[in-house]
């Protein structure tokens, strides 16, 4: 219990450092700055969850300077918003990468490891690489720079607020494509997350070349088919 008390101290402690003169998501990046980094990356990524398609991971590099009011996290903005923002953020920014890793990478890896390849992909693709990178919840291995990881770190933080849209809008854009691709799943609709009618459509039509076999129900269908070849 103590331990709990501990956690919620230290975020306090933080957060009385915070100026208040700064947008509340410019205060990590700005403290960053004023510790002399000078190149600051936020990384986020879209599709951990879903059943179908591919995990996305977009990197952010910003300098002191630049900043866009209208940027949240992509999941409180419509995709009208996102699509804008979009446009604005890869022309403002000083760099920007998006790494993209397939269900069969996800399955043979597990999502959170196919999570952090794309993020290493995505950070190695860089032509001007980060002093300091702002991460949610995660670390990555072999990158020398000062690392900051932090719960709902898309909430809090501009430079992977922007990552987050970056992610999800070229996520979107793939899932929209597999709908073509694929049809009567709704992916276009459901972004491979399994709602109700897609498990219908699961039921139905058994699972596309995109679904995750790695992940329930898709792994219990394949399970159930190896059983079926053994008889």
């Amino acid at each position: 219990m103590q331990g709990k008390f501990d956690k919620i101290a230290n975020i306090t402690l933080v957060m009385k450092t915070l100026d208040n003169n700064l947008p509340f998501n410019l205060q990590i990046e700005n403290q960053l700055f004023s510790s002399g980094y000078e190149l600051v990356a936020g990384g986020d990524e879209a599709g951990r969850g879903p059943v179908a398609g591919p995990v996305v991971a977009a990197i952010v590099v910003i300098k002191p300077g630049i900043y866009i009011p209208e940027v949240d996290d992509s999941k409180k903005l419509s995709s009208k918003k996102r699509e804008k923002l979009f446009e604005e953020i890869i022309n403002l920014v000083t760099d920007w990468s998006v790494a993209v890793v397939g269900p069969d990478l996800i399955d043979r890896l597990n999502i959170y490891q196919a999570t952090k390849f794309a993020f290493k992909a995505a950070l190695d693709s860089l032509s001007i690489k980060p002093e300091a990178l702002i991460l949610d919840a995660l670390k990555l291995t072999g990158f020398s720079g000062k690392q900051v990881s932090m719960v709902k770190a898309d909430e809090i933080s501009f430079a992977v607020a922007c990552a987050s849209i970056l992610a999800k809008v070229i996520r979107d854009k793939i899932m929209e494509q597999y709908d073509k691709d694929f049809p009567g799943y709704g992916f276009k609709k459901n972004k491979g997350y399994l709602t109700r009618e897609h498990r219908e459509a699961l039921e139905l039509l058994g699972p596309s070349p995109i679904h995750r076999k790695s992940f329930e129900p898709i792994k219990s269908f394949y399970g159930q088919l190896k059983l079926f070849e053994k008889v």
